[in-house]
Protein backbone atom coordinates (compact mmCIF):
# COMPACT_ATOMS: atom_id res chain seq x y z
CA UNK A 1 0.00 0.00 0.00
CA UNK A 2 2.91 2.37 1.43
CA UNK A 3 4.73 1.41 -2.29
CA UNK A 4 1.80 2.46 -4.00
CA UNK A 5 1.43 5.57 -2.92
CA UNK A 6 4.61 6.53 -3.16
CA UNK A 7 4.15 5.56 -6.64
CA UNK A 8 1.52 8.22 -7.23
CA UNK A 9 2.42 11.89 -8.51
CA UNK A 10 1.23 14.59 -6.17
CA UNK A 11 -1.52 15.60 -8.62
CA UNK A 12 -3.31 11.80 -8.77
CA UNK A 13 -2.63 11.81 -5.15
CA UNK A 14 -5.00 15.18 -4.70
CA UNK A 15 -7.68 13.38 -7.23
CA UNK A 16 -7.48 10.27 -4.88
CA UNK A 17 -7.45 12.34 -1.70
CA UNK A 18 -10.79 14.75 -3.08
CA UNK A 19 -13.12 11.32 -4.74
CA UNK A 20 -12.28 9.76 -1.34
CA UNK A 21 -13.61 12.43 0.80
CA UNK A 22 -16.43 13.68 -1.84
CA UNK A 23 -17.53 9.68 -1.25
CA UNK A 24 -17.62 9.45 2.25
CA UNK A 25 -18.89 13.00 2.71
CA UNK A 26 -22.02 12.46 0.26
CA UNK A 27 -22.68 9.28 2.03
CA UNK A 28 -22.94 10.92 5.57
CA UNK A 29 -24.86 14.01 4.19
CA UNK A 30 -27.91 11.57 2.58
CA UNK A 31 -28.04 9.19 5.60
CA UNK A 32 -28.56 12.56 7.81
CA UNK A 33 -30.46 15.15 5.45
CA UNK A 34 -33.86 14.66 6.96
CA UNK A 35 -34.12 18.11 8.02
CA UNK A 36 -34.35 18.90 4.08
CA UNK A 37 -37.38 17.71 3.51
CA UNK A 38 -40.51 18.96 3.17
CA UNK A 39 -42.44 15.67 3.81
CA UNK A 40 -42.04 13.86 6.97
CA UNK A 41 -39.83 10.58 6.56
CA UNK A 42 -40.16 7.86 8.61
CA UNK A 43 -37.60 5.27 9.66
CA UNK A 44 -39.36 1.76 10.56
CA UNK A 45 -38.76 0.17 13.50
CA UNK A 46 -39.96 -2.81 13.64
CA UNK A 47 -42.72 -5.10 11.74
CA UNK A 48 -45.11 -7.74 12.23
CA UNK A 49 -47.13 -9.83 9.93
CA UNK A 50 -50.49 -10.24 10.80
CA UNK A 51 -52.55 -11.99 7.88
CA UNK A 52 -51.72 -13.36 4.76
CA UNK A 53 -55.20 -14.54 2.55
CA UNK A 54 -54.53 -16.30 -0.74
CA UNK A 55 -56.16 -14.54 -3.84
CA UNK A 56 -57.03 -15.22 -7.55
CA UNK A 57 -57.13 -12.75 -10.39
CA UNK A 58 -59.63 -12.72 -13.11
CA UNK A 59 -57.19 -14.77 -15.19
CA UNK A 60 -57.19 -17.76 -12.31
CA UNK A 61 -53.28 -16.89 -11.68
CA UNK A 62 -52.61 -18.04 -7.86
CA UNK A 63 -51.39 -14.70 -5.30
CA UNK A 64 -51.67 -13.62 -1.90
CA UNK A 65 -51.91 -10.45 0.04
CA UNK A 66 -49.81 -9.95 3.44
CA UNK A 67 -50.57 -7.63 6.23
CA UNK A 68 -48.05 -5.63 8.04
CA UNK A 69 -48.39 -3.85 11.16
CA UNK A 70 -45.39 -1.13 10.88
CA UNK A 71 -44.17 1.25 13.76
CA UNK A 72 -41.84 4.21 12.70
CA UNK A 73 -40.23 7.04 14.36
CA UNK A 74 -40.63 10.29 12.48
CA UNK A 75 -37.31 11.45 11.52
CA UNK A 76 -37.64 15.72 10.68
CA UNK A 77 -40.48 18.42 11.27
CA UNK A 78 -42.68 18.95 13.88
CA UNK A 79 -43.51 15.25 14.98
CA UNK A 80 -39.25 14.65 15.16
CA UNK A 81 -38.99 11.43 17.35
CA UNK A 82 -42.75 10.68 17.82
CA UNK A 83 -43.68 7.02 16.80
CA UNK A 84 -46.19 5.98 14.88
CA UNK A 85 -48.22 3.13 13.12
CA UNK A 86 -48.70 1.61 9.52
CA UNK A 87 -50.52 -0.78 8.16
CA UNK A 88 -49.26 -1.98 4.61
CA UNK A 89 -51.10 -4.66 2.28
CA UNK A 90 -48.63 -6.17 -0.62
CA UNK A 91 -48.87 -8.87 -2.78
CA UNK A 92 -46.57 -11.57 -4.12
CA UNK A 93 -45.64 -10.26 -7.29
CA UNK A 94 -45.66 -6.19 -5.73
CA UNK A 95 -46.33 -5.03 -8.83
CA UNK A 96 -47.93 -1.67 -7.54
CA UNK A 97 -46.96 -2.57 -3.84
CA UNK A 98 -43.98 -3.82 -1.63
CA UNK A 99 -43.00 -5.27 1.76
CA UNK A 100 -40.84 -2.91 3.78
CA UNK A 101 -38.61 -3.72 6.53
CA UNK A 102 -36.51 -3.13 9.74
CA UNK A 103 -34.61 0.36 8.83
CA UNK A 104 -36.31 1.29 5.61
CA UNK A 105 -36.71 5.17 5.37
CA UNK A 106 -40.04 6.33 3.67
CA UNK A 107 -42.07 9.24 3.12
CA UNK A 108 -45.45 9.36 4.83
CA UNK A 109 -48.55 11.55 5.99
CA UNK A 110 -49.18 11.64 9.64
CA UNK A 111 -52.65 11.48 10.98
CA UNK A 112 -51.86 13.44 14.74
CA UNK A 113 -55.25 12.19 16.31
CA UNK A 114 -54.47 8.58 15.91
CA UNK A 115 -50.50 8.63 15.95
CA UNK A 116 -51.08 6.73 12.76
CA UNK A 117 -49.87 7.32 9.38
CA UNK A 118 -49.91 6.23 5.52
CA UNK A 119 -46.69 5.22 3.20
CA UNK A 120 -46.79 7.72 0.37
CA UNK A 121 -42.94 7.00 -1.40
CA UNK A 122 -39.47 5.29 -0.04
CA UNK A 123 -36.58 7.21 0.65
CA UNK A 124 -34.25 6.25 -2.18
CA UNK A 125 -31.39 9.30 -2.67
CA UNK A 126 -28.88 7.26 -0.36
CA UNK A 127 -29.34 4.46 -3.16
CA UNK A 128 -29.01 6.46 -6.08
CA UNK A 129 -26.13 8.29 -4.42
CA UNK A 130 -24.11 5.00 -4.23
CA UNK A 131 -25.03 4.13 -7.53
CA UNK A 132 -23.62 6.90 -8.89
CA UNK A 133 -20.53 6.95 -7.15
CA UNK A 134 -19.88 2.92 -8.22
CA UNK A 135 -20.51 4.33 -11.63
CA UNK A 136 -18.24 7.03 -11.16
CA UNK A 137 -15.29 5.27 -9.50
CA UNK A 138 -15.70 2.87 -12.63
CA UNK A 139 -15.20 5.34 -15.13
CA UNK A 140 -12.76 6.83 -13.69
CA UNK A 141 -10.49 3.54 -12.85
CA UNK A 142 -11.02 2.66 -16.58
CA UNK A 143 -10.60 6.29 -18.54
CA UNK A 144 -8.89 7.86 -15.87
CA UNK A 145 -8.64 11.27 -17.32
CA UNK A 146 -11.21 10.88 -20.11
CA UNK A 147 -13.13 9.07 -17.51
CA UNK A 148 -13.39 12.54 -15.22
CA UNK A 149 -13.92 14.51 -18.48
CA UNK A 150 -17.24 12.13 -19.37
CA UNK A 151 -18.31 12.81 -16.11
CA UNK A 152 -18.04 16.20 -16.26
CA UNK A 153 -19.61 16.18 -19.68
CA UNK A 154 -22.48 14.64 -18.44
CA UNK A 155 -23.15 16.49 -15.23
CA UNK A 156 -23.26 19.71 -17.82
CA UNK A 157 -25.32 18.23 -20.01
CA UNK A 158 -27.85 16.97 -17.67
CA UNK A 159 -27.76 20.07 -16.24
CA UNK A 160 -28.73 22.04 -19.66
CA UNK A 161 -31.98 19.28 -20.71
CA UNK A 162 -32.90 20.24 -17.56
CA UNK A 163 -32.73 23.82 -17.85
CA UNK A 164 -33.93 23.71 -21.83
CA UNK A 165 -37.47 21.74 -19.77
CA UNK A 166 -37.79 24.58 -17.26
CA UNK A 167 -37.15 27.27 -20.14
CA UNK A 168 -40.21 25.24 -22.38
CA UNK A 169 -42.30 25.14 -19.14
CA UNK A 170 -42.31 28.42 -18.42
CA UNK A 171 -42.57 29.48 -21.64
CA UNK A 172 -44.94 27.81 -23.63
CA UNK A 173 -45.28 29.62 -26.94
CA UNK A 174 -41.71 28.73 -27.58
CA UNK A 175 -41.27 25.54 -29.92
CA UNK A 176 -39.76 22.46 -27.97
CA UNK A 177 -38.17 21.51 -31.00
CA UNK A 178 -36.28 24.32 -31.22
CA UNK A 179 -35.27 24.66 -27.57
CA UNK A 180 -33.87 20.65 -28.17
CA UNK A 181 -32.34 21.63 -31.35
CA UNK A 182 -30.29 24.02 -29.44
CA UNK A 183 -29.25 22.16 -26.35
CA UNK A 184 -28.64 19.62 -28.92
CA UNK A 185 -26.00 21.94 -30.41
CA UNK A 186 -24.85 22.22 -26.81
CA UNK A 187 -24.99 18.85 -26.24
CA UNK A 188 -22.70 17.55 -28.89
CA UNK A 189 -20.11 20.73 -28.79
CA UNK A 190 -19.51 20.88 -24.98
CA UNK A 191 -19.30 16.85 -25.13
CA UNK A 192 -16.89 16.20 -27.88
CA UNK A 193 -15.00 19.37 -27.16
CA UNK A 194 -14.43 18.15 -23.64
CA UNK A 195 -13.35 14.87 -23.72
CA UNK A 196 -11.54 15.24 -26.75
CA UNK A 197 -10.15 18.41 -26.90
CA UNK A 198 -9.32 20.99 -30.00
CA UNK A 199 -8.50 19.14 -32.85
CA UNK A 200 -9.89 17.91 -36.45
CA UNK A 201 -10.84 14.89 -35.25
CA UNK A 202 -12.97 16.38 -32.68
CA UNK A 203 -14.26 19.23 -35.45
CA UNK A 204 -15.60 16.34 -37.71
CA UNK A 205 -17.15 14.70 -34.96
CA UNK A 206 -19.11 17.89 -34.23
CA UNK A 207 -20.23 18.67 -37.63
CA UNK A 208 -21.13 14.91 -38.48
CA UNK A 209 -23.10 14.63 -35.53
CA UNK A 210 -24.96 18.00 -36.57
CA UNK A 211 -25.47 17.00 -40.25
CA UNK A 212 -26.77 13.37 -39.30
CA UNK A 213 -29.01 14.71 -36.86
CA UNK A 214 -30.45 17.10 -38.87
CA UNK A 215 -30.88 14.75 -41.71
CA UNK A 216 -32.54 12.20 -39.54
CA UNK A 217 -35.09 14.93 -38.27
CA UNK A 218 -35.84 16.51 -41.74
CA UNK A 219 -36.59 12.93 -43.65
CA UNK A 220 -38.60 11.99 -40.59
CA UNK A 221 -40.48 14.91 -40.76
CA UNK A 222 -40.72 14.39 -44.57
CA UNK A 223 -41.95 10.76 -44.33
CA UNK A 224 -44.42 11.68 -41.68
CA UNK A 225 -46.21 14.88 -43.66
CA UNK A 226 -46.41 12.61 -47.08
CA UNK A 227 -48.08 9.73 -44.99
CA UNK A 228 -50.38 12.01 -43.01
CA UNK A 229 -48.87 10.07 -39.64
CA UNK A 230 -50.95 6.89 -40.62
CA UNK A 231 -50.10 4.11 -38.10
CA UNK A 232 -48.09 6.76 -35.36
CA UNK A 233 -50.62 6.01 -31.95
CA UNK A 234 -49.78 8.70 -29.73
CA UNK A 235 -52.38 7.68 -26.98
CA UNK A 236 -49.29 7.08 -24.63
CA UNK A 237 -49.19 11.35 -24.52
CA UNK A 238 -52.67 11.54 -23.83
CA UNK A 239 -51.99 13.02 -20.53
CA UNK A 240 -49.96 15.70 -22.02
CA UNK A 241 -51.23 19.37 -22.41
CA UNK A 242 -49.32 19.88 -25.83
CA UNK A 243 -48.83 19.10 -29.04
CA UNK A 244 -47.94 15.32 -29.16
CA UNK A 245 -46.32 15.90 -33.12
CA UNK A 246 -43.91 18.18 -31.26
CA UNK A 247 -43.26 16.06 -28.32
CA UNK A 248 -42.53 13.30 -30.69
CA UNK A 249 -40.47 15.32 -32.67
CA UNK A 250 -38.14 17.38 -29.99
CA UNK A 251 -37.82 12.97 -28.46
CA UNK A 252 -36.62 12.19 -31.47
CA UNK A 253 -34.01 14.55 -31.73
CA UNK A 254 -32.41 13.98 -28.23
CA UNK A 255 -32.94 10.12 -28.94
CA UNK A 256 -31.01 9.83 -31.92
CA UNK A 257 -28.18 12.06 -31.18
CA UNK A 258 -26.52 9.23 -28.42
CA UNK A 259 -25.73 6.85 -31.02
CA UNK A 260 -25.15 9.64 -34.09
CA UNK A 261 -22.90 11.10 -31.65
CA UNK A 262 -21.27 7.59 -31.21
CA UNK A 263 -20.66 6.65 -34.61
CA UNK A 264 -19.49 9.92 -35.79
CA UNK A 265 -16.72 10.06 -33.29
CA UNK A 266 -15.79 6.19 -34.00
CA UNK A 267 -15.60 6.77 -37.57
CA UNK A 268 -13.66 10.14 -37.36
CA UNK A 269 -11.43 8.44 -34.67
CA UNK A 270 -10.92 5.90 -37.11
CA UNK A 271 -9.96 7.70 -39.91
CA UNK A 272 -7.72 9.99 -38.11
CA UNK A 273 -5.99 7.12 -36.64
CA UNK A 274 -5.34 5.57 -40.05
CA UNK A 275 -3.85 8.73 -41.16
CA UNK A 276 -1.63 9.56 -38.24
CA UNK A 277 -0.22 5.87 -38.54
CA UNK A 278 0.72 6.43 -42.11
CA UNK A 279 0.42 9.75 -43.48
CA UNK A 280 1.40 9.55 -46.94
CA UNK A 281 -1.71 7.39 -47.52
CA UNK A 282 -3.88 8.25 -50.21
CA UNK A 283 -7.46 9.86 -49.41
CA UNK A 284 -8.94 7.01 -51.51
CA UNK A 285 -7.77 4.04 -49.27
CA UNK A 286 -9.19 6.45 -46.70
CA UNK A 287 -12.22 6.76 -47.43
CA UNK A 288 -12.33 2.92 -48.91
CA UNK A 289 -11.35 1.85 -45.33
CA UNK A 290 -13.45 4.83 -43.90
CA UNK A 291 -16.89 2.78 -46.13
CA UNK A 292 -15.34 -0.68 -44.16
CA UNK A 293 -16.27 0.67 -40.80
CA UNK A 294 -18.78 1.98 -41.00
CA UNK A 295 -20.50 -0.91 -42.66
CA UNK A 296 -19.36 -3.10 -39.57
CA UNK A 297 -20.97 -0.54 -36.81
CA UNK A 298 -23.55 0.60 -38.80
CA UNK A 299 -25.58 -2.70 -37.94
CA UNK A 300 -24.88 -3.25 -34.33
CA UNK A 301 -25.45 0.68 -33.58
CA UNK A 302 -29.43 0.48 -35.10
CA UNK A 303 -29.68 -2.24 -33.05
CA UNK A 304 -28.63 -0.71 -29.77
CA UNK A 305 -31.12 2.04 -30.85
CA UNK A 306 -33.77 -0.45 -31.64
CA UNK A 307 -33.11 -2.23 -28.18
CA UNK A 308 -32.91 0.73 -26.61
CA UNK A 309 -36.54 1.99 -27.49
CA UNK A 310 -38.47 -1.40 -27.64
CA UNK A 311 -37.06 -2.34 -23.97
CA UNK A 312 -39.61 0.50 -22.08
CA UNK A 313 -42.17 -0.94 -23.86
CA UNK A 314 -42.27 -4.67 -23.05
CA UNK A 315 -44.20 -4.02 -19.28
CA UNK A 316 -47.22 -2.47 -21.50
CA UNK A 317 -46.39 -5.16 -24.13
CA UNK A 318 -46.81 -8.22 -21.39
CA UNK A 319 -50.00 -6.65 -19.94
CA UNK A 320 -51.93 -5.84 -23.22
CA UNK A 321 -51.22 -9.62 -23.88
CA UNK A 322 -51.98 -10.61 -20.59
CA UNK A 323 -55.69 -9.55 -21.39
CA UNK A 324 -55.79 -11.52 -24.72
CA UNK A 325 -55.11 -8.18 -27.16
CA UNK A 326 -55.03 -9.05 -30.50
CA UNK A 327 -51.40 -9.27 -31.90
CA UNK A 328 -51.91 -6.01 -34.28
CA UNK A 329 -53.49 -4.27 -31.77
CA UNK A 330 -50.66 -4.27 -29.36
CA UNK A 331 -47.88 -4.01 -31.73
CA UNK A 332 -49.64 -0.85 -32.90
CA UNK A 333 -50.70 0.80 -29.60
CA UNK A 334 -47.19 0.80 -28.06
CA UNK A 335 -44.48 -0.10 -30.90
CA UNK A 336 -45.26 2.45 -33.38
CA UNK A 337 -43.51 5.58 -31.79
CA UNK A 338 -40.42 2.97 -30.61
CA UNK A 339 -40.43 2.35 -34.05
CA UNK A 340 -40.31 5.31 -35.89
CA UNK A 341 -38.23 6.52 -33.53
CA UNK A 342 -36.05 4.12 -33.85
CA UNK A 343 -35.96 4.18 -37.91
CA UNK A 344 -35.35 7.65 -38.03
CA UNK A 345 -32.44 7.47 -35.63
CA UNK A 346 -31.19 4.11 -37.49
CA UNK A 347 -31.35 6.92 -41.14
CA UNK A 348 -29.38 9.07 -38.74
CA UNK A 349 -26.65 6.50 -38.23
CA UNK A 350 -26.83 5.13 -42.01
CA UNK A 351 -26.03 9.07 -43.05
CA UNK A 352 -23.14 10.19 -40.25
CA UNK A 353 -21.17 7.59 -41.85
CA UNK A 354 -20.55 9.01 -45.21
CA UNK A 355 -20.61 12.35 -43.81
CA UNK A 356 -18.22 11.80 -40.94
CA UNK A 357 -15.76 10.17 -43.91
CA UNK A 358 -16.05 12.54 -46.48
CA UNK A 359 -15.71 15.62 -43.45
CA UNK A 360 -12.51 13.63 -42.15
CA UNK A 361 -11.04 13.59 -45.57
CA UNK A 362 -11.89 17.50 -46.04
CA UNK A 363 -9.87 18.76 -42.51
CA UNK A 364 -7.21 15.90 -43.76
CA UNK A 365 -6.87 17.34 -47.29
CA UNK A 366 -6.32 20.94 -45.53
CA UNK A 367 -3.98 19.45 -42.84
CA UNK A 368 -1.75 17.98 -45.89
CA UNK A 369 -1.89 21.66 -47.61
CA UNK A 370 -0.63 23.31 -44.66
CA UNK A 371 2.63 21.18 -44.77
Amino acid sequence: MKAWIKGLSRQQLLIYILITVGFISSIIFVNHNHEFYDRPIAKITNTVETDKAETVDQHQNQDYRVTQEITAEIQNGSNKGEMIEITNQYSGSQAVDQVFNTGDEVFVTIDESTSSGTIEDVKRDKYLILVAWIFIIILLAVGKKQGALSVISLAVNAGILSLALDIYLQNSDLSLVIICGISIVLFTVISLLLVNGFNEKTYTAIVATLLGTLSSLLIAYFALSVTGEQGLRYEEMSFLSRNPQIVFMAGLLIGSLGAVMDVAITMSSSIFELYDKNNQISLKKLKASGIDIGKDIMGTMINVLFFAYVSGSIPMLLLYFKNASPIRFTLSMNLSIELARALAGGIGIVLTIPIAIYTSIFFIRRKRART
